[in-house]
């Protein structure tokens, strides 16, 4: 049995496989041999394995208003125990002060956020590593000079074919001052982190996408948005990442036809495509749960629940271990609602209100530039191996680190729970 230093090496593994990321950036600078295992894209591949088993959280954007009274967005981490979060340091300067910022998707670590109008960004938060995409390959005008081109639709997600994540932008061209709320045609290109650029799909969009809060969701290797056919009936329209093709799946037969009174909002809940249901105005809102047993399949919408009515309470953001929903309050603050006992719970967690996104997210060492260098093999000799003793004080840093947060959150609960009891 391998052993480094005077431990085993499947010891060792298991240890280092438990460390956040940030500490793992922190142990690629103990020593070469540290930072080669690291980097290896194996031990990548079973670091986000074994976050996606026991460390899921939720990511939070949400914006707060600085002393000058402007917005200014944020990243937020949730995480289960007892529902702590913590704010990332995340260079958001592209996007900082927008007020229409998107959480586009989550893949392996990976966000991609967007305004819809400029730049599409490529960043992982534990590692802080960004990228802005390169431009896109479709001209930014029409054959016909009365259609106007605009970005309707992006999404983001894994290719399990090419095993890299792949982003999808739906161009839509609209008719100047023809008074119709539907474009007249539309493209379809696709980015590939494996070849780091953009190529137009010969493809037709069989349904036009239309807002609707809290809607856009990558499951079952696609992604999900709300839209709207010809025949001006509600539809779910995904793309497969890797087939690279559309699929219109049906709405509950209950909302078949369009209503602007009600919003439509797409989760993923116990391995199953959830749509929520609720009004769109109103103090106190009753929340429908339907649920897809049978992907694609109309007859197999089920409704599981009908949650409230609630006060105060505006919208859901995030299924949360199973058995809790995130939801916005009319205040701008988050709650919590248990599935099981009607429990609705306060967290202390602020910002404008309707400013909030969410993303189901797991930490990983992935890096947003589609790979990671392939070890030589040759240079795992156990030279410049670190001593049992350099282990123990970069887990006794770890340790201090764990405290110095555990700190800050219960200080920070006591301070809004200050606030409000003033």
């Amino acid at each position: 049995m391998e052993v480094i230093g005077d431990l085993p090496r499947e010891l060792f593994l298991k240890i280092l496989l438990r460390l956040p990321v940030e500490s793992l950036m922190r142990c690629k600078c103990v020593c070469k041999y540290w930072y080669a295992l690291i980097s290896n894209p194996k031990f990548i591949e079973l670091h986000l394995r074994y976050n996606c088993n026991n460390n899921v959280c939720v990511l939070l954007k949400r914006c707060l208003l600085t002393c000058l009274g402007e917005r200014e967005n944020i990243l937020s981490l949730v995480c289960s125990n007892g529902f702590s979060f913590v704010n990332l340091d995340v260079d958001l300067s592209l996007y900082k002060k927008e007020p229409c910022l998107q959480l586009l998707g989550h893949c392996d670590g990976i966000i991609c956020l967007s305004n819809y109008r400029d730049d599409i960004v490529l960043c992982n938060p534990a590692t802080r590593e960004s990228m802005v995409l390169p431009e896109s390959s479709l001209p930014c005008y029409s054959p016909r000079s009365n259609l106007i081109p605009q970005t309707s639709a992006l999404g983001f997600g894994y290719d399990a074919k090419t095993h890299h994540c792949k982003v999808v932008r739906i161009v839509s061209y609209w008719e100047e001052r023809s008074g119709s709320d539907l474009p007249q045609h539309s493209r379809v290109e696709v980015y590939s982190l494996a070849t780091g650029s953009w190529k137009e799909i010969d493809i037709q969009v069989p349904a036009h996408v239309w807002y609707s809060p809290c809607f856009e969701t990558y499951f079952n290797g696609a992604f999900h948005w709300y839209a709207i056919d010809n025949n001006r009936n509600e539809v779910i329209l995904s793309f497969h990442m890797g087939n690279e093709a559309f699929q219109v799946i049906p709405m509950p037969n209950a909302l078949s036809l369009y209503d602007y009174s009600i919003c439509r909002s797409l989760f993923v809940w116990k391995g199953c495509i959830a749509l929520v249901v609720y009004p769109r105005k109103g103090t106190k809102k009753s929340f429908e749960i339907y649920v897809m047993k049978e992907y694609g399949v109309r007859e197999s919408w089920t409704n599981i629940m009908t949650i409230g009515p609630l006060m105060k309470v505006e919208m859901p953001l995030a299924f949360w271990k199973n058995d809790e929903i995130l939801m916005e309050g009319s205040d701008g603050l988050v709650v919590s609602y248990n599935l099981n006992t009607q429990e609705l719970k306060d967290l202390p967690i602020y910002g404008v209100p309707k400013s909030f996104a969410t993303l189901v997210y797991v930490n990983s060492l992935v890096s947003v530039k589609g790979g990671n260098q392939i070890l030589d093999e040759g240079n795992n000799t156990g030279e410049n191996v670190p001593t049992p003793v350099t282990l123990y004080f970069v887990f006794l840093l770890q340790i201090i680190r764990t405290g110095c947060l555990l700190l800050l959150h219960f200080s920070g609960l006591a301070i809004c729970s200050f606030r409000r009891f003033e």
